[in-house]
């Protein structure tokens, strides 16, 4: 079975790597993971001429454009990045024929506004807030566009997704952690956004096991939702990425921490102020209970203590 994965040098694509199955049913898989080197997502046509050329059975469409506030100065790159190129590998996976070809595209919880105080449904009523949010949105509408939803096309949304490498809140708080511990200053984080941390490796489980079960016939939901169990604001996050990068050994010392509002911390890019995934009917269609997030944090900030990533390296590449 061919997947094509994209976005593969990021903290979701190397997740994905790492933990590919060796089999899928009683088929082996052969990955084509491309990072912007092998496929700038920005090109739709190069999208559509190596959908057309290698002919994926899956494509997993973990690539995106990021970066939440320059969206805001960069618009027309986000949508290409974000929206464009999903249209282009969606319209290029409907020409192949048969029963080749099936989509599986990541999201994100910025699709929705934040303004209802109980967990989005995967049937909510999308209203994203910036270029970020739209154009991901935009990227779940043509895919359903284009392929018959439930059948080729699949929506897997998720919430604020870390992990040991890549650029994310995590790796970012261990930095500040040790850059201001040193200084003897504090470290002030927003207290009034709510969400779910969710571990790539977690994510990464969950696209898997979606793909699996699609294949053995299962019938699924055309889109669902994958975050790790409970509740937290960033501020939440950040003490425990402290307390927790201390007992795993990868900090001496944690920095003072404490709470500010959203008005207090201005960004180019407003963000949903409660973006918490429902996330109950996906759990069951895919056979799949998370972890609560500060487990799957003590597990992420352990494996990065195992892997004896430096705390030089860890602070040059957050």
């Amino acid at each position: 079975m061919r997947v094509l994965l994209t976005g593969a040098s990021g903290q979701l694509g190397q997740a994905l790597q790492a933990s590919v199955p060796s089999l899928l049913g009683d088929q082996s898989i052969e990955l084509l993971a491309t990072s912007r080197r092998e496929l700038d997502l920005a090109d739709a046509d190069a999208c559509r001429e190596l959908v057309r050329q290698f002919r994926p059975d899956w494509v997993l469409n973990a690539g995106a454009y990021t970066s939440v506030d320059q969206a805001e100065q960069q618009p027309e790159l986000a949508n290409a990045v974000n929206h464009l190129a999903p249209v282009a590998l969606a319209e290029a996976v409907a020409e192949l024929s048969g029963d080749c070809g099936r989509f599986l595209q990541l999201s994100t919880d910025f699709v929705f506004s934040g303004e209802q105080a109980v967990p989005y449904p995967p049937d909510a009523s999308v209203a994203p807030l910036g270029v970020y949010g739209a154009t991901k949105a935009a990227a779940e509408r043509a895919v359903m566009g284009r392929l018959p939803h439930g059948q080729r096309a699949f929506v897997l949304r998720t919430s604020w997704a870390y992990g040991p490498v890549g650029h994310n809140f995590c790796r970012t708080m261990l930095r500040l952690h040790r850059e201001r511990t040193l200084a003897g200053h504090s470290i002030h984080v927003v207290s009034d956004q709510l969400g779910c941390p969710t571990s790539t490796s977690g994510l990464a489980a969950a696209c898997w096991r979606l793909i699996s079960l699609v294949n053995q016939g299962a019938c699924l939901p055309p889109v669902m939702h994958w975050s790790d169990a409970g509740i937290a604001s960033w501020y939440d996050f950040a003490l425990a990425i402290g307390k927790l990068g201390v007992a795993s050994g990868l900090l001496e010392k944690a920095a003072p921490i404490y709470p500010i509002t959203t008005a207090d911390y201005p960004t180019l890019a407003r963000r949903p102020s409660y973006s918490l995934l429902d996330c109950t009917t996906s759990r069951v269609a895919l056979g799949m209970q998370p972890q609560h997030w500060r487990v799957a944090l003590q597990h992420v900030l352990e494996n990065m203590r195992c892997t004896e990533q430096s705390p030089h390296t860890l602070a040059g590449s957050a």
